[in-house]
């Protein structure tokens, strides 16, 4: 019969042999990734963003775009494009102003500032060229059939909306700015997404000023 110091001795020997093998565990667990602070977001696009973006995340100059109500992980992989990773020669997204920027910005910034800006309401664009109306909607809705270029809305959705994650808002963005990333995934100072790459050599000058036009008053 065991006597009770033995009892009690093996007891804490079991009990202490669990809390090792618990910290074992735990200590292979990957770690959680800490939950975006958006009042973190908020006043880094305050201090530098807001200049270019407005402090809501809406621009108010065409050169520059809308990123309130833009999907939280697209902006933070954007922002991330603007670095040169490890193993790249140069950034994904060439841009000397934003490549300054997000060299300051952490990952965290920037999950960050994105969970600000998503969190935002995007104000309303228009279209403002009637004459180009109808050619606009055509390749949003059903590309061009000729060129092999499929239709805007099968990846951005119908009214502009995008897919989380995958695919950004595009309703209601400056028709400039829409443009502008067109000419610069055919002219390939922006080559982080080669499907991108690959309609945007397709289309005239006019099909893009066109159909850039037409989502700007998506909504």
């Amino acid at each position: 019969m065991l006597t009770k110091p033995t009892l009690i001795t093996r007891f804490a020997a079991t009990v202490a042999a669990s809390f090792l093998l618990l910290s074992a565990v735990q200590a292979n667990e990957p770690a959680k990734a800490a939950k975006p602070d958006a009042n973190k977001g908020k006043a880094i696009v305050e201090q530098q963003c807001a200049a270019c973006h407005g402090a809501d995340g809406n621009a108010s100059a065409a050169l520059y775009p809308k990123l309130a109500g833009q999907h939280a992980e697209y902006i933070a992989k954007q922002l991330s494009n603007f670095k040169a990773q490890p193993g790249q020669d140069k950034a994904l997204r060439e841009n000397a102003v934003m490549a300054g920027f997000a060299a300051q910005l952490s990952d965290e910034d920037m999950k960050n500032v994105a969970a600000y800006l998503s969190a935002q309401t995007m104000k309303p664009g228009v279209a403002r060229n009637k004459d180009t109306l109808a050619l606009g909607e055509k390749i949003y809705r059903g590309g061009i059939a000729e060129k092999k270029v499929p239709a805007c809305a099968g990846c951005h959705s119908p009214n502009g909306a995008g897919i989380p994650a995958q695919y950004p808002r595009l309703g209601g963005q400056h028709a400039q700015y829409t443009e502008s990333q067109l000419v610069a995934f055919r002219e390939g100072t922006r080559h982080n997404s080669e499907q991108m790459t690959a309609i945007a050599t397709k289309l005239s000058d006019r099909e893009m000023k066109a159909v850039s036009d037409y989502i700007a008053g998506l909504r």
